[in-house]
């Protein structure tokens, strides 16, 4: 039920990261330039950020529900460690309703620049709310801040809890490039399938043009970032390393194995590269790497699992940046946007992919961490509710998210058919 819920929020998230941001950047070039097309692209945005943020509330307010019912004895046992977190995360949502109110109502109500200041505290509401949720899931991977006593903690400091531990920084920021990417390649995607359509005038070419470079921007920094999730994953969670990479016993100079299934200790029908492993783990072809064999079995995530999850990530993150280097290049290049077909076809694709790479990245995390809710702290099985009539809750829940769904597609699809004011984008400047 937890799976369920995250999967249908978190693409949500990356537009509470991303799409105000995106949204100041045209208002700000409308204030810049008076040119009426990017006032018209930033309030046709608004409305997209505020129906999206309306479904954000239903399923972020399931899952807040779900942490109290689902997992009582950690929210019992931790809450004094990480509910700082999630206090400020509930403030940070409050500011945000607020200005999206004021910003989304006040375009014709306020002055140009009073209008502009007041999206700037949902985009920092957006992220200080979703920067406590990834500090909580930091500290879950990597604990520190308190001391468990007799099945209580003691000596709690939440602010080392939540900031001091290593994950959270690299966490943060592959989860706000992501956000971008997401975000990006949605919206592109969407101008990309007008064009494959015959659509292509001056606002087409400028809806697509600016969150595609912000999405190629973010597809490209996403590799840096990786590796340095990669090797503090290697040194401080060395079984979720081994899971991914289905390194079933502890060897040096480790090959890393392209596709494949994990089976009886070892990858079978993979492409093994030589040493490679070692390498991308610790920058050293001949570095030790640790096997499942350091863990009992029962101490193990499950492997294929986490194996695809990030083969699916890191191949779709790849195909992401190549498609984001090709049309800064030519952009940089030529100084015009891509066009050939097949460009366009790989970016109509590349928003539902970057939602795919995004769930297979959370996978990864998480069930990696399996079976630890609490890395090395508490097992999940002691976390979890032993409540009767969860089947009959999930089939429930999954009726309501598909309710929703349907909802979320008619009221974008609604939005989408609202005419645009001819007069004023033929009254725009001239320009590619």
């Amino acid at each position: 039920m937890q799976a369920l819920s995250f999967s249908v929020h978190i693409p949500l998230v990356c537009f509470g990261i991303a799409l105000p941001a995106i949204i100041l950047y045209v208002e700000w070039c409308y204030l810049r330039t008076g040119d009426a097309l990017y006032r018209t692209l930033a309030q046709r945005w608004t409305r997209i950020m505020v129906a999206l943020f309306a479904v954000g509330v239903i399923t972020g307010t399931i899952l807040s529900f779900e942490m109290g019912l689902l997992w009582p004895n950690f929210t019992a046992t931790f809450g004094s460690v990480f509910g700082l977190g999630f206090a400020i995360e509930g403030f940070s949502f409050f500011v945000e309703a607020i200005f999206i109110g004021i910003y989304a109502y006040g375009w014709d109500r306020l002055r140009p620049w009073p209008h502009f200041w007041c999206g700037i505290p949902i985009v920092i509401s957006g992220i200080t709310g979703s920067f406590m949720v990834i500090a909580v899931n930091g500290w879950m991977n990597h604990p520190s801040g308190f001391r468990l006593v007799g099945g209580k903690t003691v000596d709690v400091h939440p602010v080392k809890a939540l900031f001091g531990n290593s994950y959270f920084w690299h966490e943060l920021l592959h989860m706000y490039l992501a956000g971008y990417m997401v975000t990006g390649f949605l919206l592109a995607g969407a101008y990309a399938m007008g064009r494959m359509r015959g659509r292509w005038g001056r606002y087409e070419r400028t809806a697509l043009a600016i969150p595609l470079t912000i999405a190629a921007l973010a597809a490209i920094a996403q590799g840096p970032v990786g590796d340095w999730a990669a090797r503090d994953v290697a040194t401080t969670q060395p079984v979720k390393l081994a899971a991914i990479e289905g390194l079933g016993t502890t060897t040096k100079g480790a090959d890393e194995h392209l596709l494949g299934w994990y089976v009886d200790g070892r990858v079978k029908y993979g492409i093994a590269i030589p040493k490679l492993l070692s390498l991308l783990a610790f920058h050293n072809p001949n570095a030790t790497v640790q096997g499942l064999n350091t863990v009992p079995p029962d101490q193990r995530p499950p492997v294929n699992v986490v194996r695809v999850a990030f083969q699916t990530m890191v191949g779709i993150g790849t195909l992401l940046a190549l498609i984001g280097a090709i049309f800064l290049f030519v952009r940089w290049r030529k100084r015009r946007l891509p066009e050939s077909v097949w460009f366009y076809r790989g970016v109509a694709l590349a928003g539902p992919m970057s939602v795919v790479a995004l769930i297979s990245g959370w996978v990864t995390t998480e069930v990696g961490r399996q079976p630890w809710i609490v890395y090395h702290v508490m097992l999940t099985t002691q976390a979890v509710t032993g409540a009767s009539g969860i089947p009959v809750s999930y089939g429930a829940l999954a009726l309501v998210y598909l309710a929703v769904a349907g909802g979320v597609a008619w009221v974008l699809l609604r939005l989408a058919r609202v005419p645009m004011d001819g007069g004023q984008l033929e009254a725009s400047p001239a320009g590619g």
